[in-house]
């Protein structure tokens, strides 16, 4: 009914966040997705079934590597000086924690990423037809992911 009243439950909006890396602290991200996590499954199957179909049951967890989207600034280059760290057995891990908002910069939601380091780095991409402004992403990879609510 337009202009009757309103449920006061909403969905929360998801463009307010803060991403903060372990030594680097907080850096300030336009984009963040990959926060999913899922289980291989094993099949199995006795020779000696009836059912000629295997049994499945959850196996390990795992989790998707997580990208980072942000504007590229003139003196900031924190995220290629990261990258350029990683080396064979030498890699600076870091705890990730990404905390989504409520209106009074108050965390709603956080994920936290255990170890991670980056795997991939990319700058932008360059166009002269375009209004656009530079962005660089970061690819991390990690051994866990957790989620709470605050």
């Amino acid at each position: 009914m337009a202009g009757g009243s309103q449920d006061p439950t909403w969905p929360v909006p998801k463009f307010h966040f803060k991403v903060t890396f372990g030594d680097m602290g907080e850096i300030a991200f336009q984009e963040v997705s990959g926060l999913d996590t899922e289980y291989d499954i094993i099949e199995y199957r006795p020779g000696n079934s009836i059912d000629f179909s295997t049994v499945e049951m959850p196996g390990l967890p795992k989790g998707s590597d997580i990208t980072l989207k942000k504007g590229m600034f003139k003196d900031d280059t924190a995220l290629y000086d990261y990258f350029k760290e990683v080396k064979m057995n030498t890699i600076s891990r870091q705890t990730v924690t990404i905390q989504l908002l409520d209106e009074e910069h108050n965390p709603i939601f956080t994920w936290t990423l255990m170890n991670a380091f980056p795997m991939k780095i990319t700058g932008t991409d360059l166009n002269a037809q375009n209004s656009e402004v530079a962005i660089e992403e970061i690819v991390l990879a990690h051994e866990g992911l957790t989620f709470e609510k605050a």
